[in-house]
């Protein structure tokens, strides 16, 4: 181990534990690390390939050197693919949009969701609501990229509040979500945005009730948002009919068009009116997603940035070599003051394991929160209300829920375990920096997770620093 690491994680065995000497410099660090997750808010730049504008380099700290060799990500091969989709030469697949529209007075926009929008606490638009809220209210297809964070939900929810008929209680919208929080989220998200219009909107998720759902659709609704298990079911039923419905939104739509969902989006997709409107957002877009698109979205608009154009600017990221899976525990108690302070997050890669550290935390007497797939409804809304209100502050989860996470205090992200795909490393440091306010990401790195801290670091372009005893001497 280096030296600031022998400092801050001197190993010291007994027969049954390992614990770990320099408290101190792990919490002079972790006093750092929440100072410098308040600072003043910053509104995060986006890239936006389709409209020409030169994009804003990293910080410094970010590029200050080429990603480490030893990396099993193929980038030419990755960016050789999304070329070629992007190009569609010959077949005249994607259109362009060049406008961009710096306030939401000049986007054409109905005055009650203009209420809407300032009374959530919106002034000015992001950089991806500058170019996405007004081709989408213009009816076009539109295929949308950009950071968690940067105000992807509101800008689809403004396009679809836009272009509702408020006369007739149809579904007139269907939002998809591959998990149940992140369908709920995006449900609060409309009918806040909305209050003023007085949209009817209802999440269809998995794990509530089938009887209770087909009460509220027939008696009518503007827009559902649901997972696609319930939605299929719900439209087979018939307590949801298609006749109405314009407008058809698939978000996350790299979880979405994973394998998983693949085959149940199509199914919805054949239930639905061929006259559609179609929108794919995420904050990532690999090529063969974005490929899949083909087969039901009619010349979209493209509002995409290049892979080494994904931001991370805002987040200050760290890793910790922990060397071996045992010394994880030890460590994340260490910086336990820090977590419980600040509002965070702690990312596992399995649901059994998120049980093993929960138990394993609070018999150390440290307060988390812990949720995963495997939990009935019921617990985890719960759970995420708690975590939302502010009166949980650690939250343990898996990356099937990351992307439901929509608390703009958190300031700090633990990657307990690091992440199995580089497309997902985006998805959980982006629960930190909220539209534009610094965060921390910190990484737990073994032995064996060098490889892929390499394959992070080369896909986004950047280069992850280690953990130092004082952090405020980088910030």
């Amino acid at each position: 181990m280096s030296v600031i690491q022998d400092r801050i994680f001197a190993r010291v065995e007994s027969a049954s534990t390992i614990r770990f000497a320099g408290f101190s410099n792990v919490k002079k660090s972790a006093d750092c690390l929440y100072s410098s997750a308040h600072e003043n808010h910053v509104r995060a730049q986006t890239r936006s390939r389709a409209v020409g504008h030169n994009s804003p380099s990293f910080s410094s700290s970010s590029m200050a050197g080429s990603a480490p060799e030893g990396s099993q990500f193929d980038a030419r091969q990755y960016d050789a693919k999304m070329e070629n989709i992007l190009s569609a030469e010959g077949e005249d697949f994607i259109s362009t949009w060049e406008e961009v529209h710096d306030t939401f007075d000049v986007m054409g926009l109905h005055e009650n969701l203009l209420r809407g929008i300032y009374a959530y606490g919106f002034e000015k638009p992001s950089a991806i609501q500058q170019r996405g809220i007004v081709p989408f209210t213009k009816g076009l297809d539109v295929i949308q990229q950009a950071q968690s964070g940067t105000g992807k939900t509101a800008t689809f929810c403004s396009g679809i509040l836009q272009q509702l008929d408020y006369q007739l209680l149809e579904c007139q919208a269907l939002v998809l979500a591959p998990t149940r929080e992140l369908a709920q989220q995006i449900e609060k998200v409309m009918r806040a945005l909305g209050d003023y219009l007085q949209v009817k909107v209802h999440a269809c998720v998995g794990g509530t009730s089938v009887r209770e759902d087909q009460r509220i659709l027939q008696a009518g609704v503007h827009v559902v948002v649901g997972t696609p298990g319930r939605v299929y079911d719900m439209l087979r039923r018939n307590a949801l009919r298609a006749d109405s419905i314009k407008c058809f939104v698939l978000d996350e739509a790299d979880e979405m068009l994973s394998r998983g969902f693949k085959d149940q989006i199509y199914d919805i997709f054949q239930l639905l009116p061929q006259k559609l409107q179609v929108g794919v957002f995420s904050a990532t877009m690999p090529p063969e997603a974005l490929e899949i698109t083909r087969k039901f979205m009619n010349k979209p608009v493209k509002i995409l940035v290049k892979r080494d154009e994904l931001t991370l600017e805002g987040i200050k990221q760290f890793y910790v070599n922990v060397d071996r899976e045992e010394w994880k525990l030890d460590t994340l108690c260490d910086l336990y003051e820090t977590l419980a302070i600040t509002q965070s997050v702690i990312f596992i890669n399995t649901r059994r394991k998120v049980d093993w550290l929960t138990d394993k935390m609070r018999a150390r007497d440290h307060t988390v929160s812990a949720t995963h797939g495997d939990m009935d409804q019921n617990t985890r809304d719960i759970i995420m209300r708690e975590f939302r209100s502010g009166s949980s502050r650690v939250l343990i989860t898996t990356d099937l829920l990351a992307r439901g996470i929509d608390v703009q205090q958190v300031s700090l992200v633990i990657n307990y375990d690091l992440p199995t795909q580089p497309e997902n490393y985006l998805h959980r440091i982006g629960r930190s920096g909220r539209f534009g306010r610094k965060g921390v990401a910190i990484n737990f790195v073994t032995r064996d997770d060098d490889r892929m801290l390499q394959d992070i670091q080369k896909f986004y372009n950047t280069v992850i620093e280690e953990l130092p005893s004082n952090v405020a001497d980088l910030l």
